[in-house]
């Protein structure tokens, strides 16, 4: 087996996707921290069932500073080491090729060439990535000896954690918030791998709805629905940006339903929650509830323009300079108000908003939308300041989706409204003067969906 192997180096040109933008998100990360070593794994596998792990996904901060998104980057870990007046060298720690001259290319099931394809060696990592690169075996060498003040992304990579002489929970709790805030402001780069992904999340809703007869008539035809919209994540990117919804009826109250096995009534809403991720890991993040007879009923229809308006006054509050939580507010007023002219609210809508009360939300429970970007819920470990209590910025890209969760036992709503579930979300980009709806190509009206969807089944 260790002989007879020709040579098979990869293409001497090969850098990663969008190589020019990381020199310079490593030295934004680099000035944050002068004098100190800074510790990024990408993460290790997961097992699933015995002997069989998890697809593998770096983390995406490691992503972000390396542009490295693959399967192969299981273990790797990026340092930034200490360079004085010059800031830090970015090192690179990977397991290279197995060679030929050993038994691992073709006996080890984990990282044999034989069993999971091939990496790239030393000097190809660093030819795609610039960085320079070493062996994985001598990372343990970093913590030995005399050490600079260093930071790790904890909670990543447990054999990192384990092998540092101390660990300071505050320090690396900085880090981890500095690398999400350093990505709360997308570049243009970044928004056109975003945009990308909301393109390619159109295509697969539109999948959605030609598979709908054949949905309706499978006994698991939440399952159906949820297979044909990953065949297109996964045809056209890396997957799934995240476990894809697919609720009808009742079940589109479970905020995050993703059993999906549930049969479809035609005369029932589909709540459809999905969103493709690219090979870069940008990950769109989008929801429509459709009827899945192709027309809203008259009390469907009410309840879908409730939150239409709720999401239009949303989105209306977005422009740089307003706060995060602004967008938030006024959707919630349109609900509250919604509620109490339906007589669901026995209080007027300014007593239900109120701090000390917040009784609206029964009936639509969670935020209205979220920073978008490689996590779907993006730069979640930056401080409040920065983030939920901070100012909106050109280039943010977030998700607003307020919703209706009419639940089916809740005695305080008529029977008719009972077992509603309604969210509508869209993803935008922060401009110079407001935002611009990046999921434009979908329907959001009532009367626009069902011409939509009655083109797509004709």
């Amino acid at each position: 087996m260790g002989t007879r192997w020709a040579a098979s180096p990869l293409p001497a040109d090969r850098r990663v996707p969008g190589h020019s933008r990381f020199p310079g998100r490593r030295a934004r990360l680099s000035a944050a921290f002068p004098g100190e070593r800074l510790v990024v794994p990408a993460g290790r596998l997961k097992v699933r069932c015995n002997d069989l792990d998890h697809r593998f996904r770096p983390h995406s901060a490691y992503a972000w500073l390396t542009g490295l998104t693959g399967e192969d980057q299981a273990d790797h870990v990026l340092v930034l080491e200490p360079a004085g007046p010059a800031g830090h060298e970015p090192v690179l720690y990977l397991r290279p090729r197995s060679p030929r001259d050993g038994a691992e290319f073709y006996r080890d099931r984990r990282y044999g060439e034989f069993w999971v394809g091939r990496r790239p060696d030393l000097a190809e990592a660093a030819q795609l990535t610039g960085l320079r690169t070493e062996h994985l075996d001598d990372l343990g060498k970093l913590f030995t000896g005399s050490q600079p003040p260093t930071r790790v992304l904890a909670g990543v990579d447990p054999f990192v954690d384990a092998g540092r002489p101390s660990r300071d929970p505050l320090a690396d709790g900085e880090l981890a918030a500095v690398l999400s805030e350093l990505r709360l402001v997308k570049d243009t780069w970044e928004i056109d791998q975003l945009q990308l992904a909301v393109d390619h999340t159109v295509l697969g809703f539109e999948d959605v709805v030609r598979a709908l007869p054949a949905a309706l008539r499978h006994p698991r035809g939440e399952r159906w629905i949820e297979g044909v919209f990953d065949l297109r994540a996964r045809a056209e990117g890396n997957g799934t940006g995240y476990t894809t919804i697919a609720a009808s009826g009742a079940h589109a109250c479970v905020l995050h339903w993703i059993r999906n096995d549930g049969a479809l009534d035609p005369g029932a809403l589909l709540l459809l929650d999905a969103g493709v991720e690219t090979d870069t890991l940008y990950s769109a993040d989008i929801t429509r509830t459709l009827p899945l007879g192709g027309t809203f009923s008259p009390v469907q229809r009410q309840a879908y323009e409730l939150v239409l308006a709720a999401q239009t006054a949303g989105i209306a509050a977005l422009r740089p300079g307003a706060r995060f939580r602004d967008f938030h507010q006024a959707a919630m007023r349109v609900i509250a108000e919604g509620l109490a002219d339906w007589g669901v609210l026995r209080i007027p809508a300014d007593q239900a908003l109120a701090e000390d009360n917040g009784l609206h939300r029964r009936y639509t429970l969670c935020g209205s939308g979220h920073m978008l970007g490689l996590d779907y819920h993006d730069c979640a470990k930056a401080r409040a300041d920065r983030y939920l209590d901070g100012t909106l910025e050109e280039g943010m890209v977030l998700t607003v989706e307020p919703g209706l969760y009419l639940q089916p036992d809740d005695e305080t709503l008529p029977l008719e409204l009972q077992g509603l579930g309604i969210r509508i979300e869209d993803d935008l980009v922060i401009t110079s003067d407001g935002a611009r709806l990046m999921s434009d190509a979908l329907p959001r009206t009532a009367e626009e969906i069902e011409s939509w969807m009655a083109d797509l089944l004709s």
